[in-house]
Order: structure tokens, then sequence, then C-alpha cells
């Protein structure tokens, strides 16, 4: 290779190094806000412990959004964390966190719709399935079923949207078509850095299984 064409790649060279010290730090904090929400989800017992610690969570997660706002994937985290808050804190309350949910899950998709295999798509469809309907909530049934069958398109063998449209059918009292997302979902792929969530998520495959069953 002659000199002149390894200096005309050097220019080169230093974007990508560049580029991927500015990716690092967006990765580290991704993953430690997924780490986070799995260890509060699944690890933490006492519900005013998980309530608090969900709270301090969403903060993080708001501040990942707003400082990465042409990404995709820091408004997914954001929506699943609010969703997630919202499950724990039921009541009135949990409307409201779960309206930001919609909002942020919803932005997401106007930026990337396939970010995180198509989380968004996933989360939603589950907000729509589980909040109440009109004139409580927004929640929607066959919405629900548009958005986590648009999931399962876009990660057809992917854990959660085979999970998470498994309760949506057995919520329906279809339980018995529910089993072969389920048994998808047991086989899943494990996902690198993801193992406490894996392991909560197939303990609900498990049990909702023997529930279809």
């Amino acid at each position: 290779m002659s000199a002149r064409i390894v200096r005309g790649l050097a220019p080169l060279a230093g974007l990508l190094v560049s580029v991927a010290h500015a990716q690092a730090p967006f990765d580290a904090e991704l993953a430690h806000i997924q780490e986070q929400w799995a260890v509060v989800n699944y690890q933490v017992a006492a519900k005013s412990d998980k309530l608090q610690a969900f709270e301090k969570l969403v903060a993080e997660a708001h501040r990942f959004s707003m400082e990465n706002p042409q990404r995709a994937e820091p408004l997914i985290w954001e929506g699943i964390v609010l969703s997630t808050y919202a499950g724990a804190k039921g009541g009135v309350g949990a409307l409201g966190l779960a309206k930001k949910s919609r909002a942020a899950l919803e932005a997401a998709l106007k930026i990337d719709d396939k970010a995180l295999d198509g989380s968004a798509y996933t989360s939603l469809g589950t907000l729509y399935a589980k909040v109440p309907g009109f004139p409580l909530g927004f929640g929607d049934d066959n919405k629900a079923q548009e958005l986590l069958s648009k999931a399962l398109t876009i990660n057809p063998d992917g854990i959660d949207p085979n999970y998470f449209y498994a309760q949506y059918l057995c919520d329906r009292n279809e339980c018995s078509d529910a089993l072969r997302y389920l048994q998808r979902a047991a086989e899943a792929p494990p996902r690198p850095g993801r193992e406490v969530a894996d392991e909560g998520r197939h303990r609900e495959v498990m049990e909702l299984m023997a529930k279809a069953r």
C-alpha cells in the first residue's frame, strides 16, 4: 500500500475511533439501565423498596433519553421502566405513568421502529392490552394485537414478543393458542448481558405455560 493511500486513510481511521469512543458511554449507560430494571423488577421483593427503586430509575432513564434525542433505544427503555413502574404501583396513579410510557414508546417508533428488535411494539402493545379502556384509560384489545403482532414479525424468535403475545391470548381465555408462543419463548436464545432479565422472564414463561396447560 502506497504512502499516499495510507495518508488518505488516516482521517477515516481517526473518525472511526472517535465514533467508537462516543458509542462506548452510550452502550454502557443503556446496559446499566437494562440491568437495573431487571434487578428491581425481579429481585427486589418489598413493594416500598421496589417503588422507590423504580422512581429513581425513571429519572435516570429520562435523563438518558433527553441526552440522546436522536436515538430510539433510550426512549424505549424509558417507556419500559415507566410501564413496569405503573404495574408495580397500581391504582389511580398508575394511569399517569402508563400515559408517559405510551408517549415515550410512540416517540421511539417515530425514530426507529426496529430498534432493539422492535421492543417498542412489544411494550406498547402490552400497555394497550393491560390499561383499562375508555373512559378510564386508553386500553384497546385490537390495537394491542396489532402492535404485538408487529413485534413478532420483527423478532419472531425473541423471548419477550412471544411471551407477551401469549400473555395477551391467555388474558382473553385463549390459552391453548398461546402454547406455541410460550414454547418459542422457552427456546429463545440467551441475550448476552441480560442474564438476570432472561432468568426472570423464563420463570414467567414457565408459570404461564403451566396455567395454559
